[in-house]
């Protein structure tokens, strides 16, 4: 069971995020040849101010 972690900054849309989950699912599918309901994805948004680029917040950006 392939289990897909993502870690995105907050602010996107969410029909985009979860078009997203949509067609990792699907390639993690079609590459792999597993059946489409084994796979699993996991999005997880981190606040601005929780993500840093260097010594940069996002939040600073």
């Amino acid at each position: 069971m392939p289990i897909i972690e993502m870690t995105i900054v907050e602010g996107r849309d969410g029909d985009a995020i979860e078009r997203c989950m949509k067609e990792v699912s699907q390639t993690v599918q079609s590459s792999l040849g597993v059946p489409e309901e084994s796979v699993r994805v996991i999005v997880r948004e981190v606040p601005k101010n929780r993500f840093a680029v260097g010594n940069t917040l996002k939040s600073e950006m």
